[in-house]
């Protein structure tokens, strides 16, 4: 028989039992639904992720301190950090370094007393810091003006809050130069910083200078962090080299063990996207078992198809069709059930993809390869499962097909 007769014929024999067919490929719709739809949850989750890594900063480098406990370095655990504000001021002069932001974290009690709203307040992170703040953490000025080097000079009470903790507070532009209480202390409120979304945290925040924090709140000559910008990406792994040898030298380590540790974002980014390869491997190989169940679905209904339609086997032997003809259609027909079943199984999964990528902010992620496999293995599925019914019905002795009841 021709190719297209037999398509013709296959698809006459599948469209006479239309709830059959459609139910038959409901186990391929179902399973390249869910690789589709689980991938690009895969995909898009990766994106998020990467977007706010990327938000940390440009060329990012954080340099984090160890800890000491009687002279004695230790990675975890101790009374004082192993990173000073001299420290800081020494990686300033490195070459290839743009700006630099040495921090002191602490978490104290922020209070506001509106005459409209009336007493607001809340515990969130105070950071000390310098004017080189907002450009190595990518932030910038929604309202009012930044820390200056005068301030942190003679350790002014001045603070610049994230756009999360003005909301939480009910400040807004009108409230600059307002007083705000850290701890119980007054502070000139002089600024308030653009959102920068994705992390709730990021913009949960007060920035005070960094010699009122020491001065203040934490009374310790130690830091928490270092932010360093380099000045473009193929320099942070030359400026990190300097990071460690200017340090190194600083804190007499003539034994390779160091104190602190270096951080760039391509190590965070890189660390990210094999988490992320390994989660989409996982959930696609979880996805496919929905698929072989329904290859077995197939296989399934072809069996019984073949049983009943053995006398027009039978027949159709009898007036010349060959075994190959016979096996052809069987094939084409489990062919086509997997072949449908992964059309709509696409659709299916693209719109779950889309629905979940709008509600979790990291928008639709669409990558025509996840498709391409989903469909192919999907028609895979349906040849292997559909050759051994196509084989039986093929290997029919049309005597005996014709007899059968």
């Amino acid at each position: 028989m021709k190719p297209l007769d037999l398509l013709g014929l296959a698809l006459s024999r599948l469209g006479t039992g239309k709830l059959r067919t459609a139910l038959t490929m409901l186990g391929i719709i179902i399973g390249v639904a869910s690789v589709v739809a689980l991938v690009s949850v895969a995909e898009g989750a990766t994106a998020g992720v990467s977007a706010r890594l990327q938000a940390l900063g440009t060329n990012l480098i954080t340099v984090s301190p160890g800890f000491t406990i009687t002279g004695a370095t230790r990675g975890a655990g101790g009374s004082a950090t192993t990173l000073t504000l001299a420290d800081a001021s020494a990686l300033t002069d490195l070459a290839n370094v743009s700006n630099i932001a040495p921090e002191i974290n602490t978490s104290k009690l922020i209070m506001v007393n509106d005459k409209l709203t009336g007493a607001q307040n809340e515990t969130t992170r105070i950071i000390g810091t310098t004017p080189g703040y907002l450009n190595v953490f990518a932030y910038s000025l929604w309202a009012g003006a930044f820390l200056n080097q005068t301030e942190i000079d003679n350790n002014a009470r001045v603070a610049v809050i994230g756009a999360t903790t003005a909301d939480n507070l009910g400040l807004n532009a009108a409230s600059l130069n307002s007083t705000i209480y850290i701890a119980g202390l007054p502070f000139n409120l002089i600024g308030i910083t653009q959102p920068k979304g994705g992390s709730t945290a990021a913009d949960d925040q007060v920035l005070i200078p960094i010699s009122t924090a020491r001065e203040l709140l934490v009374n310790t000559s130690s830091i928490s962090t270092i932010g360093i910008s380099a000045s473009s990406s193929e320099a942070i792994a030359a400026v990190s080299g300097e990071i460690t040898a200017t340090l190194e030298q600083r804190h007499n380590i003539t034994n390779g063990v160091d104190d602190f540790t270096i951080t760039t974002q391509a190590q965070l980014l890189g660390t990210a996207s094999s988490v992320s390869d390994v989660l989409t491997l996982l959930l696609a190989g979880i996805a496919s078992i929905s698929l072989l169940v329904g290859g077995i679905g197939i296989m399934n209904i072809m069996l019984v198809s073949v049983r009943e339609r053995t006398r027009e086997i039978g027949i159709r032997k009898a007036i010349g069709a060959r075994a190959r003809d016979i096996l052809f259609q069987f094939l084409l027909e489990a062919l086509i059930l997997s072949f449908l079943g992964g059309l709509i199984g696409i659709g299916m999964g693209v719109l779950v993809s889309f629905g979940i990528g709008i509600y979790a902010g990291w928008g639709f992620i669409f990558n025509p390869l996840t498709v391409l496999v989903a469909v192919s293995f999907s028609m895979v599925i349906g040849i292997i499962f559909g050759v051994w019914p196509a084989s039986q019905a093929a290997r029919l002795d049309p005597v005996v097909a014709l007899r059968y009841e």
